[in-house]
């Protein structure tokens, strides 16, 4: 299952397919007992996927047969024991993917001739995505951090490795001598080795950095590249040879402190732009903003959803399942934001208060 996406990787999936394109969503859970109903749910939406494909007078019974298969072999590739919050399944001739979201989607299913993206867009920006480089003068690690876990990122080379001659830390540690390591020029080699590395990752996958390790070795870095030089420090030794767990700790208190400071300006930010008259709330607003262009700030609660219809030249609230309802648009916000050049931030629920989830800041 997928799970990262970069600009290349959503370039690639927005781009036209041979009809149809299957897009097929569908909601799931990641303890017990709500995850029961998962393996069910899922065939169910994937066999409504078939039933469309099979009344559908524009799809020929052997472009028919190959999608089908394509959904079947996705079908096969989902470990529900490892499932996030939302799954996505794209199918279309000659290729199929699955995605496993942190954030719910819709149960949905859609025949186009190309994939349905916003969720997997709204998803990526809610969990903050966030990478972890961990130094050590013989390894250095890089984990894919999100909202409340990180696990090992092998990409771009990651980890790199080198065998260090008569490297003893704990000795170094007990006659305080723990830096010298990183004096040595096969050091600076590695870490030039790592920049460049590094370098590759971010141009692919831009998102926030983060370095950890002793302070000689996030000087050393800095000193001999530059694709860490907008990155936070962290100056905890000992996690490029450690695990997920204990990153996730070492880091959680700067996720945290960082996350408050980011809804403490979203707040000040939203409070500015009422005295401005710059200010939009509620989903009707942002969605006729957003799809002008003219948000320039969106802010969103992290777990706000509601299910709107299209009533054209505006949104009334619906009941889920109703004819023409719309249970993502708040997705759909989100990503028309992104493609305007928006800030889009989540903040913790309530943190809104009258704004019912979801506000923003106008250009003009």
């Amino acid at each position: 299952m997928e799970h990262v996406l970069s600009p290349a990787t959503l370039a690639e999936l927005r781009r036209p397919r041979p009809y149809p394109a299957v897009s097929v969503l569908t909601p799931t859970h990641r303890r017990e007992p709500y995850n029961a109903q998962d393996q069910v749910r899922l065939r169910n939406v994937v066999a409504e996927a078939k039933r469309q494909l099979e009344a559908d007078p524009a799809v020929s019974r052997d472009r028919r047969a190959e999608v089908a298969r394509h959904l079947d072999r996705a079908l096969s590739e989902i470990d529900l024991a490892h499932t996030e919050d939302g799954l996505v399944i794209f199918a279309a001739p000659g290729e199929h993917q699955v995605w496993s979201l942190a954030r719910s989607v819709p149960e949905r299913v859609v025949l186009s001739d190309t994939f349905l993206t916003r969720n997997l867009v709204s998803a990526q920006t809610a969990g903050r995505p966030f990478w972890v480089l961990s130094l050590a003068a013989d390894r250095v690690t890089l984990w894919n951090g999100g909202v409340d876990r990180v696990t090992e990122a092998r990409v771009g080379g990651f980890p790199l490795t080198r065998r260090v001659e008569n490297f003893d830390p704990e000795r170094q540690q007990r006659i305080g001598d723990l830096p010298s390591a990183f004096r040595e020029e096969r050091t600076r080699q590695f870490l030039r080795e790592t920049d460049t590395a590094l370098s590759s990752v971010l141009r692919d996958h831009p998102r926030r950095l983060y370095v950890t390790g002793e302070p000689a070795a996030l000087s050393l870095l800095d000193e001999v590249g530059s694709a860490a030089k907008g990155a936070v420090h962290v100056p905890h030794g000992g996690l490029a040879h450690g695990t997920p767990e204990a990153v996730w700790q070492a880091m959680r208190p700067v996720i945290e402190a960082e996350a408050l400071r980011n809804t403490d300006a979203v707040s000040r930010a939203l409070e500015t732009a009422r005295g401005r008259r710059e200010f939009a709330a509620g989903v009707d607003e942002l969605w006729q903003s957003a799809r002008v262009g003219r948000v320039r700030l969106l802010a969103v609660e992290e777990n706000y959803r509601v299910t709107v219809r299209d009533a054209g030249d505006h949104l009334i609230l619906a009941e889920s399942g109703d004819l023409d309802s719309r249970e993502d648009i708040v997705d759909e916000i989100v990503e028309q934001c992104l493609e305007t050049g928006a800030d889009v931030r989540f903040v913790p629920d309530g943190a809104l208060g009258e704004a019912d989830g979801i506000a923003g800041v106008l250009r003009y």
